[in-house]
C-alpha cells in the first residue's frame, strides 16, 4: 500500500536556465531513467535557449517526482529565478513509474541519439531542494515505520475534520479508510502497522462525528447524492443493506438528501416490503422531514403498494397541505384496494377544495367509475376533461373508451373511439375488449380487420382478447386464422397467448387440438394447466381432467384455488364422491379451505353427490359466506328433492341480511318444482318482482312451467307460457313436453313438440319424448309418423351413458 506526500521548497537557479537532479543516498536510479515531462507547453519549434513559456516542468527520477513551476511570467528569463518545487514519492514499479498526468510528452537526459547538442550545456546547474517530510511507508523497515504510523494517527485524532472518511464508499479493502485532504496521506483502521491504542480510540468515534464533537468530513453524502450505491442496492432488492446505509447517513452532521429516502421507499414499493418501509418512515420522522410534501406523497404510494390502506390514509390525513399528486396517491390507493366508491368520493372532496385535477388523476378516477359501472359519474368526468382540454390525450381517450364500454355503452365508446385524433394499440385494445365483454365478439373481430387495414400492429394483448372473443363465439375457423397470425408475428412463445389458444380450442370442442398444443408448449405455468383442465370439464371429459391433474402433480406444478374449483366441478358432474373427498383433503393441506370460492364449490360437489348433510355441515362452518354460498346450498337441496329445507334456508338467508339474486330464485323455484310446492312457488315468483325488484328471465319462466307441469296443471302451464312477456325459448316448451309425457297428455304434448322443433330442428329429445307419449297412448300410427319425421330430418339419438365409481376408478356404462 503506497503512500504519497508532497512538500514545497524554493529553488535558486543561477546563470543559464538549466536543471540538474542531485539525488541523495535514499534515491535509487535502478527504477528507470531520468527524464523531463513538459505539461501545458506550447509546441514551439523555436531554437535554444528553451522558451520561457513552459508553464510547468516535471522532473522525474524514480522514486522521486519533482514539479517545478515559475513564480511569475518572467521567471524563466531571469538569470536568478525563484521557483516553487513540489516533490512527491512515487511507488516503485517494474516498468514505467506511475504518474497522474494529462499530457504524455517526455524527454530523457541521456538520449544522445535525439537530444540537441546544447542540452548538456544547459543542464549542469545545481538544483538544491529541502528534504520533504517522509511518509510512514517511505521510512525504512523497522521501528521507524511504527513510529511514523503512530505520528500519523496522532495527527488524525488531533484534527479529524481534515480527513476524508471513505469507510462506506470504498469498493475494495485495499482502498484507505481515511485520507488527508491536503497531503493525501492514507490510513487503514485494520492496518498491520497501527498502534494498539487505535482501535480503542476508534470505538469512541461514530461515522460523521466524535464524542468530543470533532467532525469527520465524510464523502458519503456526495456519493449518495448521485444515487450510486443506495440506488444500486434498491434495484437489486437488497433493502436491508440500503436501510442500514440510510441509518448511517442520518447520523451524519449533514442530512442525507431527499432522494435517498425516495429511492428506498420506491424499492420498498416494488418489493412490497412493508416492514422496511415503516423503518424508512421512522427515519423520516426522526429527521423532521415528515412535513415534506414530496416525501409524504411517496409514503402514501409505498403504503398503498404494500397493501396497508390504513397507514396510507393516516399519512395523507397528517399532511399539512395537499397537492394534486397527494390526492392522486390516496385515490389510487383506494382504487387499487377495491374501495372504488371511496376513491370516487375522495375525488369529489378534492374538487371541493378548488384544486384542479391533472390527466393522471382523471385516468385513475375513470378506471374507478368503470369498475363501479358508474355511467353518470363517468359522463361528468368526461365533461370536466373537455373543459380542461385533456380530450386529445391518447391515454385519457383510451380510458374513456374503456369506461363507456364497461358501462355497457358500446355505441358511445365506438363514437368516441372513431373521433380520437390519435390512436395507439392500447386504444384499439380498449375498444376490442369492450366489444368482447358485452358479448359482441363479431364486432371485435371486425374491428381487428380494420386495425390491420390502418396499419396498426397488434400486440400480445390484442391476440389474447381476440382469442377470447373466438372462444365465446365458438368461432373455430377464425381462431385458427388468428393462430396462424400469432405464429407469423412471433407470439407463439408467449405464455399467456399459448394458454389462451389452448382455452380457445377447448371451448370450440377441439380438445385433441388443445391437448396437442398444450403438450408442445415449451413453458407451462398453472394457468396453462387450468386452461386444459377447464377445456376437459366444459366438454364433459371429467375423467380426463382428473387424469391431467395427476400428471400435473407428477411434474411438480403447484395447483392454485382455480385448479381445485375446476376439479371439484368435474367430480360433481361425475358424482365421483371419493375423488372429491381426496381433493377436499388436499385443499385443507394447501390452506385453501378458507377461500370462499373453493368452499362454495365444495358445497356444490357434496350436494350433487347426494351428501346434503356433509354439504350443510361444510356450509355452516364457512368463515365467510356470500350469495353464491347460499345459492349452492339451496340448489343442493333442490336437486335432492328437499324443497322444505330449501325454503327454510331461503328464509334464513333473508333473515341474515343477504339479498337474493336471480340465481337464488331459480334454485328456490326448482326446489318447489321438485317437491310439488305449487303455492309456495307461486308466492316466491310473485315476490321476486314486487319485493326484491328481480326481473324474471327465461329460466325463471321455465322453472314456473316445470313447477305447474310436474304438479299436473298442464293447462295452467301452457297458459302461463303463452302469456310470457318475452318469447319462450326451447327449454320452456321442453319442460311442458316432459310434463305432458309424465301425465300422458297427447294434445298439449303435440303442441309443445311443434314449438320445440321450430326452435331446435336438430334436437332428438323432442322426438323421443313425443314417441313415448304416443307409445304410452297406444297410437302406433302416430308413433310411426314421428319416427319417419325424425329420419327425414336427419336427427339421430345420441346414446346415453352412466358413470359408476369402483375402487376410486370411474367407469362408463353405455
Amino acid at each position: 500500500m503506497a503512500m504519497t506526500t508532497t512538500t514545497s521548497t524554493t529553488l535558486i537557479i543561477g546563470g543559464e536556465l538549466g536543471l540538474c537532479f542531485n539525488p541523495n543516498n535514499n534515491d535509487d536510479r535502478r527504477h528507470g531513467s531520468l527524464f523531463f515531462l513538459f505539461l501545458s507547453a506550447d509546441r514551439s519549434s523555436s531554437p535554444p535557449p528553451p522558451p520561457p513559456h513552459h508553464r510547468s516542468l516535471l522532473l522525474l527520477c524514480p522514486p522521486r517526482l519533482i514539479i517545478i513551476r515559475p513564480t511569475n511570467e518572467d521567471a524563466l528569463s531571469s538569470p536568478s529565478a525563484s521557483l516553487t518545487c513540489t516533490t512527491a514519492l512515487l511507488p516503485p514499479s517494474r516498468g514505467r513509474p506511475r504518474m497522474d498526468v494529462t499530457r504524455k510528452e517526455a524527454l530523457w537526459i541521456n538520449n544522445n541519439r535525439f537530444n540537441p547538442h546544447w542540452v548538456r550545456a544547459r543542464l549542469p546547474v545545481k538544483l538544491q531542494f529541502q528534504q520533504r517530510k517522509p511518509s510512514a511507508f517511505s521510512t525504512p523497515r523497522g521501528s521507524g515505520r511504527l513510529v511514523r504510523m503512530e505520528q500519523v494517527w496522532q495527527e488524525f485524532f488531533s484534527d479529524p475534520s481534515q480527513w476524508w472518511d471513505n469507510r462506506l464508499t470504498k469498493k475494495s479493502p485495499k482502498h484507505p479508510d481515511f485520507k488527508h485532504r491536503g497531503t493525501l496521506e492514507s490510513l487503514w483502521v485494520d492496518g498491520w502497522l497501527n498502534p494498539p491504542w487505535v482501535k480503542e480510540k476508534m470505538a469512541s468515534m461514530t461515522l460523521g462525528h466524535t464524542k468530543s464533537g470533532d467532525g469527520l468530513r465524510s464523502r458519503v453524502p456526495d456519493s449518495f447524492c448521485n444515487g450510486d450505491k443506495l440506488s444500486k442496492l434498491c434495484e437489486e432488492g437488497r433493502l436491508k443493506e440500503a436501510l442500514h446505509m440510510l441509518k448511517l447517513m442520518v447520523q451524519q452532521t449533514t442530512e442525507p438528501p431527499i432522494h435517498s429516502y425516495v429511492c428506498l421507499l420506491k424499492g420498498c414499493s416494488r418489493r412490497k416490503a412493508l416492514a422496511e418501509g415503516k423503518q424508512v418512515h421512522a427515519l423520516i420522522v426522526q429527521s423532521v422531514l415528515d412535513s415534506n410534501i414530496f416525501l409524504a406523497n411517496t409514503l402514501v404510494h409505498m403504503y398503498s403498494k404494500c397493501g396497508s390502506l390504513l397507514h396510507a390514509h393516516k399519512v395523507f390525513s397528517n399532511m399539512p397541505q395537499h397537492n394534486v399528486y397527494s390526492w392522486t396517491a390516496i385515490i389510487s390507493a383506494y382504487a387499487d384496494s377495491g374501495e372504488v366508491e371511496e376513491a370516487v368520493n375522495l375525488f369529489q372532496k378534492m374538487q371541493e377544495t378548488g384544486l384542479a385535477p391533472d390527466k393522471v388523476l382523471f385516468v385513475v378516477v375513470l378506471k374507478a367509475c368503470a369498475s363501479l359501472a358508474g355511467l353518470e359519474q363517468g359522463r361528468q368526468l368526461h365533461s370536466e376533461i373537455i373543459k380542461r382540454g385533456f380530450q386529445s390525450d391518447v391515454v385519457v381517450g383510451s380510458t374513456l373508451v374503456n369506461m363507456y364500454a364497461k358501462c355497457g355503452c358500446t355505441q358511445d365508446a365506438r363514437e368516441l373511439f372513431d373521433n380520437m385524433s390519435e390512436r395507439n394499440v392500447v386504444s384499439w385494445n380498449a375498444m376490442i375488449v369492450g366489444y368482447a365483454q358485452n358479448g359482441l365478439g363479431k364486432e371485435a373481430l371486425a374491428l381487428y380487420e380494420q386495425m390491420k387495414q390502418e396499419g396498426m400492429q397488434p400486440n400480445n394483448v390484442t391476440f389474447v382478447l381476440l382469442l377470447k372473443a373466438c372462444a365465446s363465439l365458438a368461432a373455430l375457423e377464425q381462431g385458427k386464422q388468428l393462430h396462424s397470425e400469432i405464429i407469423k408475428k412471433g407470439f407463439q412463445s408467449d405464455l399467456v397467448v399459448c394458454s389462451t389458444l389452448v382455452d380457445m380450442y377447448a371451448k370450440c370442442g377441439c380438445t385433441e387440438d388443445a391437448r396437442e398444443l398444450f403438450d408442445n408448449m415449451s413453458e407451462r405455468n398453472v394457468v396453462s394447466w387450468n386452461a386444459m383442465i377447464v377445456g376437459y370439464v366444459q366438454n364433459g371429459l371429467g375423467k380426463e381432467a382428473l387424469a391431467l391433474y395427476e400428471q400435473m402433480k407428477q411434474e411438480g406444478m403447484q395447483p392454485n384455488n382455480v385448479t381445485f374449483v375446476l376439479l371439484l366441478k368435474a367430480c360433481a358432474n361425475l358424482a365421483a364422491l371419493e375423488q372429491g373427498k381426496q381433493l377436499h383433503s388436499e385443499i385443507i393441506k394447501r390452506g385453501f379451505q378458507s377461500d370462499v370460492v373453493v368452499g362454495n364449490t365444495l358445497v356444490d360437489m357434496y350436494a350433487k353427490c347426494g351428501c346434503t348433510e356433509d354439504a350443510r355441515e361444510l356450509f355452516d362452518n364457512m368463515s365467510e359466506r356470500d350469495v353464491v354460498s347460499w345459492n349452492a346450498m339451496i340448489a343442493g337441496y333442490a336437486q335432492n328433492g328437499l324443497g322444505k329445507e330449501a325454503l327454510a334456508l331461503f328464509e334464513q338467508m333473508q333473515g341474515e341480511g343477504t339479498k337474493p339474486d336471480e340465481v337464488t330464485y331459480i334454485s328456490v323455484l326448482s326446489a318447489c318444482a321438485h317437491s310439488g310446492l305449487v303455492d309456495q312457488g307461486r308466492y316466491v315468483f310473485d315476490s321476486m318482482c314486487k319485493n326484491h325488484g328481480v326481473t324474471p328471465t327465461k329460466k325463471h319462466y321455465a322453472c314456473m312451467g316445470d313447477l305447474l307441469g310436474r304438479a299436473g296443471c298442464l293447462a295452467d302451464a301452457e297458459l302461463f307460457i303463452n302469456k310470457m312477456p318475452i318469447q319462450p325459448h326451447s327449454v320452456v316448451w321442453m319442460t311442458l313436453l316432459g310434463a305432458a309425457r309424465n301425465h300422458g297428455h297427447v294434445e298439449i304434448g303435440r303442441r309443445a313438440f311443434d314449438h320445440v322443433v321450430k326452435l331446435e330442428p336438430k334436437n332428438a329429445a323432442p322426438y323421443v319424448l313425443l314417441s313415448n307419449i304416443y307409445a304410452a297412448a297406444g297410437m302406433k300410427d302416430e308413433l310411426a309418423k314421428v319416427r319417419n319425421e325424425m329420419k327425414e330430418a336427419g336427427v339421430k339419438k345420441v346414446p346415453g351413458c352412466s358413470w359408476i365409481e369402483v375402487d376410486n376408478q370411474l367407469h362408463a356404462l353405455l
